[in-house]
């Protein structure tokens, strides 16, 4: 899963807030406009005074009221649909990517050290992707070297047991000896399992 975007996170948050801040004044202005305009003012009158002669009927008399609150519902449903635009790249660049990293991040943590956090961008996700993969690749590395430590260990306490038992050692040292090496025995074992657990990804060795 890869996902590209540019931007700082910082930036793009701030260009997200101006955009809706700009449609938001661009509606308000328009709608106070037009309620304070002079021909509104002077059509109403004319209405008002044509109604009350008898000359027009009610609903034709407040005409222009209802076509400015049929373009106060459409100036609305624009905005909704910039703030829907908005939102729809809001979650594209912001809210998958970090999801991945979640997502990425939960597997790690379980054990599967393959998986990599693939974010190619310039802001504040992508360098947390490329921190959260370092540590993955130097995890991989110190688990790989302690995998090479039990290899070594483990060869250790078969050659040091075989010694014990050909050697002419006092019996009370030498069955205090074997049961430190069978400790040490069981130690490397156990993180032998644990290394087993893991999966890596390929890193030249």
């Amino acid at each position: 899963m890869k996902i590209a975007y540019k931007g700082s996170l910082q930036r793009t948050m701030i260009i997200y807030f101006l955009m809706i801040s700009f449609a938001s004044f661009l509606i308000a202005a328009e709608f106070i406009y037009d309620i304070h305009s002079k021909e509104l003012r002077t059509r109403l009158t004319q209405n008002f005074t044509r109604l009350s002669n008898g000359e027009m009927q009610p609903d034709a008399a407040f005409q222009p009221i209802q076509t400015l609150r049929d373009k106060a519902v459409l100036t609305v449903a624009l905005f909704l649909v910039v703030v829907l635009i908005l939102l729809m790249m809001f979650i594209r660049n912001i809210t998958e990517p970090l999801q991945h990293m979640i997502e990425t991040s939960k597997l790690i943590a379980a054990g599967d050290l393959s998986q990599t956090v693939s974010i190619r961008a310039k802001n504040e996700l992508a360098d947390m992707g490329k921190t959260v993969n370092e540590l993955t690749s130097n995890l991989q590395e110190m688990i790989l070297l302690s995998k090479d430590l039990c290899a070594a260990v483990d060869q250790l306490t078969d050659e040091v047991s075989d010694v014990l038992d050909s050697a002419g050692m006092d019996r009370g040292k030498a069955e205090s000896l074997q049961g430190k090496m069978h400790r040490l025995n069981s130690k490397t074992k156990l993180m032998n399992n644990i290394i087993l657990h893991c999966r890596f990804y390929g890193m030249g060795r």
